[in-house]
C-alpha cells in the first residue's frame, strides 16, 4: 500500500542485517511523459505499464549474479548478535516496491514476501502529508491510487502464495521486530 512504511522499514533492516542490499520499485518509474493519462486526467503511476519492469528484474538478476561485487556494504550490522555470527558469505537482497507480486518474471525470486497493509483513511492521511512529483491532484487518491491499491491487492491474493501480511498501523519498531525475526528464522534454514 503506498505510504505504508515499506522503503522505512527496507532501509531500517539494511543497518541491521549481514551485507544487505535494497533495489526499490521506485527507482523504475518511467518519466511523467511516457507515463499514461486517463479519460479524467488522471497520470496512471499506480500501474505496472508506469515502470520500466523488465530493467528492475535485470538488476535484481544482475545482484544475483554476484551480490559480493554488487556494492553492498559489508560493515558490520548495528544489531550484531548471536544469530548473525558466521553470516560472511550471506547476502540478502530487499526488494521493496508496491507491485511486486503481480509481476510474473518477479515470482520465481522471492525467498519471502511481506505485504504492508493499512486502512484507507489512515493510508489516504498519511499520502496528504507527502510531496509528489508530479503533485496528486484532486481527486487522485480515490480515483486512481486507492482503486489500483484494491484491484492489485486482490489479483495478489488469487496469486501469489506464502504473503505474510504486516499490519501497517503498528510501529516501525514493531513491524521491525516481527520481519527482522522472521529473516533471522530464514537465514538459519537456509544455512541448514
Amino acid at each position: 500500500v503506498t505510504n505504508g512504511g515499506k522503503t522505512t522499514l527496507a532501509e531500517k533492516l539494511k543497518k541491521m542485517l549481514p551485507n544487505c542490499d535494497i533495489i526499490s520499485q521506485d527507482d523504475f518509474f518511467k518519466p511523467e511523459s511516457e507515463v499514461e493519462t486517463d479519460e479524467r486526467g488522471f497520470k496512471l503511476y499506480d500501474v505496472l505499464d508506469a515502470l520500466y519492469m523488465d530493467e528492475m528484474v535485470k538488476s535484481i538478476h544482475n545482484w544475483m549474479k554476484s551480490p559480493a561485487s554488487s556494492g553492498v556494504v559489508t560493515e558490520e550490522p548495528q544489531n550484531t548478535c548471536d544469530n548473525l555470527k558466521n553470516t560472511d558469505d550471506v547476502y540478502i537482497l530487499i526488494v521493496e516496491g508496491f507491485l511486486l507480486y503481480n509481476y510474473e518474471p518477479l515470482n520465481e525470486l522471492w525467498n519471502r514476501r511481506y505485504f504492508l497493509t493499512l486502512p484507507y483513511e489512515e493510508c489516504k492521511r498519511r499520502r496528504s502529508t507527502r510531496v509528489y512529483q508530479p503533485a496528486d491532484t484532486p481527486g487522485y487518491f480515490d480515483g486512481h491510487v486507492w482503486p489500483m491499491y484494491l484491484k492489485y491487492k486482490n489479483e495478489m491474493e488469487e496469486n501469489a502464495s506464502n504473503v505474510v501480511y504486516l499490519d501497517g498501523t503498528k510501529s516501525q519498531e514493531e513491524l521491525l521486530s516481527c520481519v527482522y525475526s522472521d529473516i533471522i528464522q530464514e537465514l538459519k534454514k537456509l544455512r541448514k
